[in-house]
C-alpha cells in the first residue's frame, strides 16, 4: 500500500530497463494484486534456483556450461529479489510504525 504521493516500485522494468512505479493507496486494486503475484513468483523462482545451485555445487560432475547457465539465471533472480526487497523496504519505511503489520 502506498500513502499519498508515494510510489510503489513494481517488480518489472519498463523500456530501457527503467523502473516502473504504481501510484495507488488501494492494496486490493488490480495492479497491486498483479504486482504481489509477480513478486511471489519471482521469490519462488529464486528459492528454486538457490536449491538447484546448492545441488550443482555439491555435484563434482556439474559442467562449466551448466554452471554458467545457472549463474546467469541466479543473476536474474537476484535482480528480481533485490527489486522486491527495495520495494517492500520502501513501503515499510513509509508506514506508520504504530500501524499493525498483520
Amino acid at each position: 500500500m502506498t500513502t499519498p504521493n508515494e510510489l510503489r516500485l513494481l517488480p518489472w522494468s519498463g523500456p530501457g530497463d527503467k523502473p516502473c512505479y504504481l501510484s495507488t493507496d488501494d492494496p486490493d486494486g488490480y495492479m497491486s494484486r498483479l504486482a504481489d503475484g509477480i513478486e511471489a513468483i519471482q521469490l519462488g523462482t529464486a528459492s528454486e534456483l538457490l536449491e538447484e545451485a546448492s545441488e550443482a555445487l555439491d555435484n563434482q560432475g556439474t559442467s562449466l556450461d551448466d554452471m554458467r547457465c545457472l549463474v546467469k539465471e541466479l543473476t536474474g533472480a537476484l535482480r528480481d529479489v533485490y527489486r522486491v526487497a527495495t520495494s517492500r523496504g520502501h513501503l515499510r519505511a513509509t508506514r506508520d510504525p504504530r500501524e499493525p503489520t498483520c
